[in-house]
């Protein structure tokens, strides 16, 4: 007999159902956006930053095509560097720094800086200058010529000078001021030409009004040039020349013993060959022969001397124009000019002592500069005016056909053929 337990056939078992977790249908690969925060990382899937593999896959085959922005993963999967990342490209790219935008925009910067700077000083050397000599006061005047005009005096005020700086620059004591020195100086297209006007010449003092008074005062022959500017000052002076040469004058310029000086030193001093040494104790000068470097003290002593030549002051004009052309040619140089080291003390030393008519502007002045520095340049002439011979109290008489010959050539911008004898 069995001991065993009757056996019943069991029945069919019913299996415990698994529920599958759902899993969202797959979205056409093109259409999916990936949603992430701020702390995203293109690096990782949607399934993999919330930790689940679903074991889904889409059918990709890994290793196949690949468009732009795919990858085994899918947009942003393993496959995929992002553009910010990309390495840059051989010759430029995003990481090569645009050197033809950097260079525009410095050449921008530094052409704008030119200009302020420019504006800048042309405005303060305007402010600065001493428009104080009114040549619409000037009656009868001459009719305008072709040619720029300017009348250059060199005058011996001893204004702002102390009593150390009138001995050492040898200028004495005299009250008041007188001209020391005057020329014309003709801008023209055909060449510019410098004329030195003695100070002993021999000329006829016109009627005219006074500058202060507004007087009327009767015509005086028989005068040196000189006693003109004594008399009523720069108007004068200029409607005197004008008169004697009947050349229109357009700029006036006048420079006192300080100011000379000062603008000889500010340039760092004055190149000049000097043919023949001299001595003279009055205006203390004391030259070698030889090329040298004049400093202010020098140069006043060199443009002053007289009493050591046999000429006297017609051998005092010559020595003036020589180193007025010098001076001229080393302050209206690029060194100068673009060196504000060298530019602003010249123009401070120049334009406090400066006076000027009052329509002259710092442009004006700017061409007298070029021109007397092209004259020693070669671009043009200098010469004393024609002389004829000597006249009462050692005064110097005027050749007038030759001095109406130049003023004719000058008039009508003419080159200059009319040569002076002395």
């Amino acid at each position: 007999m069995n001991d065993w337990p009757d056996a019943q056939p069991e029945g069919p078992r019913r299996m415990r159902h698994v529920q599958r977790p759902q899993v969202p249908p797959q979205q056409p690969q093109q259409q999916r956006q990936p949603q992430y925060d701020q702390g995203y990382n293109p690096s990782f899937t949607q399934a993999q930053a919330s930790g689940y593999d679903s074991g889904y896959s889409s059918g990709q085959v890994y290793g196949g095509p690949q468009g732009p922005g795919r990858g085994p993963g899918g947009p942003g999967g393993h496959g995929t560097v992002p553009p910010q990342y990309a390495p840059p490209r051989p010759g430029g790219g995003a990481g090569a720094p645009d050197w033809r935008r950097r260079i525009k925009i410095g050449s921008i910067v530094l052409a704008v800086a030119v200009v302020g700077w420019s504006v800048g000083t042309y405005a303060w050397a305007s402010s600065k200058m001493r428009n104080e000599v009114d040549l619409a006061k000037v009656i009868e005047r001459p009719s305008e010529g072709d040619c720029t005009t300017y009348l250059i005096v060199g005058s011996d005020s001893r204004e702002g000078m102390t009593a150390e700086e009138k001995k050492k620059l040898h200028t004495g004591s005299a009250e008041g001021k007188r001209t020391d020195s005057m020329m014309i100086l003709a801008a023209c297209s055909s060449g510019n030409t410098m004329i030195s006007l003695p100070r002993d010449s021999w000329v006829t003092i016109p009627s005219f009004v006074g500058s202060e008074s507004g007087k009327k005062y009767a015509a005086r022959g028989g005068s040196k040039l000189n006693a003109a500017y004594a008399m009523d000052g720069p108007e004068l002076l200029v409607r005197t020349v004008e008169f004697n040469t009947g050349l229109r004058i357009d700029h006036y310029a006048e420079i006192g013993f300080a100011g000379f000086a000062n603008i000889v030193d500010a340039l760092g001093g004055v190149e000049l060959n000097i043919e023949k040494g001299f001595k003279d104790k009055k205006s203390g000068a004391d030259f070698q022969a030889g090329t040298q470097t004049l400093n202010g003290e020098q140069a006043l002593a060199f443009v002053r001397t007289r009493y050591a030549f046999a000429e006297s002051d017609l051998a005092r004009t010559k020595n003036q124009q020589k180193f007025l052309s010098a001076l001229a040619n080393q302050a209206a140089t690029p060194g100068t000019i673009l060196n504000p080291f060298r530019l602003y003390p010249t123009l401070g030393a120049g334009l406090d002592t400066l006076i000027v008519d009052k329509d002259m502007s710092l442009y004006d002045l700017g061409k007298m500069f070029f021109a007397m520095k092209g004259i020693s340049g070669g671009d043009g002439k200098s010469m004393n005016m024609p002389i004829a011979g000597s006249a009462p109290q050692g005064s110097l008489k005027w050749d007038m056909p030759k001095v109406k010959q130049l003023v004719e050539q000058i008039r009508n911008d003419e080159k200059v053929t009319v040569t002076s004898d002395r």
